[in-house]
């Protein structure tokens, strides 16, 4: 086997490829202590041991669920190294927790390739309809989910003929699914998130820069060159990478939601506009729907993340992120 691979163009994949030949990452302190702060997330549980133990049942700290999001999406970019842009994940679901000290492995497949429509004086692309699939030490799934990004060809003017449809990589989860992702725990310990009903909005008012997103991508072994070099970038310049963005997302979140649990699922979560560097994100969050469950609320979320970026338009949509999240009773 060669280990001199070079980065794949849209036209070297096929559907069914498996490129799931990446080293597995233990959750480590020293990986939750670099995710807390960039991002500053104030969720009660993997912060606090002896709330998570009592919460939990479980002497370890939990990971934050973004944290491990960011490491599963980095042990997915074999395919995505030339990378314009990740457009969405759909139908992600936590099977089960995460804690520190577990180890994820990560096993990604092509499913769908679609090339864009060919025009004129446009370089020829496509999109890679992905499979993730990533489990712990005991070979058990924590996380199952989708995402596509669009990847170049290397003839701009190649006509592939990959026509799949993308709706094999469905965003709905099922009740009986999202039920089977609530952990046993005991939420009467954690902060009251107070009376929450369908239709309300919050607007976070606390916003935040974008700072250290190069860091991110190396701490999650994210192989997209876009990300960490402005030439390989169509923006002439670094594309931050799509986590950061879901990861300030969610630590605003945390700031207006103080008995938040976890996160159970994403429905999907779509890009649907670039973040840069120094770019300041804001988030509108609608609730959905609140289900009573054994121990708590399962609550559907809306997250729309909003950017200000010197020397342009303000208030541009980047995000559009549908999720559901487990609170307590109170």
């Amino acid at each position: 086997m060669s280990y001199l691979r070079e980065a794949p163009w849209f036209e070297d994949f096929e559907v069914g490829d498996d490129l799931s030949d990446v080293p597995a990452v233990t959750v480590t302190e020293g990986y939750a202590a670099v995710h807390q702060a960039v991002f500053g997330d104030r969720s009660y549980l993997p912060l606090d041991k002896t709330l998570c133990e009592t919460v939990t049942g479980n002497d370890r700290l939990i990971a934050n669920p973004a944290l491990v999001c960011n490491i599963a999406i980095g042990q997915s970019t074999i395919p995505t190294q030339r990378v314009l842009g990740n457009l969405f994940y759909r139908g992600l679901r936590f099977h089960r927790p995460v804690y520190l000290g577990d180890t994820l492995t990560t096993k990604t497949k092509v499913v769908a390739l679609r090339q864009n429509s060919i025009k004129p004086g446009r370089a020829s692309s496509g999109m890679v309809g992905l499979e993730i699939h990533v489990t712990n030490q005991n070979d058990e799934t924590v996380l199952f989910f989708w995402r596509c990004p669009m990847v170049p060809c290397k003839d701009n003017e190649a006509d592939t003929g990959r026509s799949d449809d993308l709706s094999i990589m469905p965003e709905d989860i099922s009740d009986a699914d999202i039920a089977a992702s609530v952990p046993g725990w005991n939420l009467e310990a954690l902060p009251a998130s107070g009376e929450l009903t369908a239709g309300q909005v919050i607007k976070v008012d606390a916003r935040d820069t974008v700072t250290s997103a190069p860091e991110i991508v190396r701490m999650t072994l994210n192989l997209a060159m876009t990300h960490t070099d402005a030439g390989r970038s169509v923006y002439k310049k670094r594309l931050v990478y799509g986590g950061h963005t879901i990861s300030t997302a969610a630590a605003q979140l945390s700031r207006v939601m103080p008995g938040l649990a976890t996160v159970l699922c994403w429905y999907k979560c779509d890009h649907v506009a670039p973040v840069f560097e120094a770019d300041i994100l804001s988030s509108v969050i609608a609730i959905d729907r609140v289900q009573e469950v054994a121990n708590g609320r399962v609550v559907d979320l809306s997250v729309e993340v909003f950017a200000d970026r010197e020397g342009e338009d303000q208030d541009i949509k980047v995000l559009d992120w549908r999720l559901a999240v487990l609170v307590g009773k109170h």
